[in-house]
């Protein structure tokens, strides 16, 4: 009887082995709900779940920063270009000002406001007024010194037409005690400035002086004269000695 007992026993033991076994196997899942509702709660929490999933979506290994950080350089090159263009549009608004400004100083300068430079028949015209009413003033003889003084006041104005007709007393009384005849020729005339109503004037001079009784000389003269333009003639206003 015994060896059964034993197995009683032991058959007690596992059976109580057993059954607390399936008392723990059967108890554990009563830890899930709990597990679930903690699971749920972290989910479905309006307010503090959400927030602490965003913070750590944009803490989490910086990744957020990344790409601002990513979204600034590329504005920054599409800014680059605008930039660059915008620049340049003021270097070249600066530029053409620039040359604009040259331009009207060059244009503006006394060489181009030469006409002589530029304008050839009104530089020609002057010259050879200038060149006619020369030969004329300073050309005469014993019989011929009052058409000379005549023919000087259609040529010579202001202050030449009054040096003129002090000094051409002179060579009346010269002419008629000496007999002497002058002949002026203009061998070479230019214009070294010339305006619509002015010019001035290098002229070189050949004078060939005849006295009764001797042989002609001749001389050289180099004068500079200032003329103005008057009722479409050219006018001797000044005449000196270089």
């Amino acid at each position: 009887m015994r060896p059964r007992g034993g197995t009683a026993t032991v058959n007690s033991t596992g059976t109580d082995t057993t059954d607390t076994t399936d008392a723990e196997d059967v108890a554990a899942p009563t830890d899930t709900p709990t597990d679930t509702t903690a699971v749920t709660a972290a989910t479905d929490g309006t307010g503090q779940a959400d927030n602490a999933g965003t913070a750590g979506t944009a803490d989490g290994n910086g990744r957020t920063g990344t790409v601002d950080a990513a979204d600034a350089v590329d504005a920054s090159r599409r800014r680059w270009p605008r930039v660059l263009g915008a620049l340049l549009a003021v270097a070249l608004i600066a530029a053409g000002g620039a040359l604009y400004a040259e331009g009207r100083q060059l244009r503006d300068t006394p060489a181009t406001a030469n006409l002589a430079l530029t304008d050839a028949e009104a530089t020609a015209r002057v010259t050879g007024d200038v060149s006619s009413a020369l030969g004329k003033i300073f050309s005469y003889g014993p019989g011929s010194t009052a058409a000379t003084r005549a023919a000087a006041k259609e040529v010579l104005a202001g202050k030449a037409l009054q040096q003129y007709a002090a000094l051409f007393g002179q060579v009346e009384r010269q002419s008629a005690d000496q007999k002497l005849t002058l002949t002026t020729e203009v061998v070479r005339a230019g214009v070294t400035r010339l305006t619509g109503s002015g010019a001035h004037l290098l002229v070189f001079l050949d004078q060939v002086y005849e006295r009764r009784g001797r042989a002609p000389t001749t001389a050289s003269a180099q004068l500079t004269v200032t003329a103005e333009l008057r009722d479409g003639r050219w006018w001797i206003v000044e005449i000196g000695t270089t």
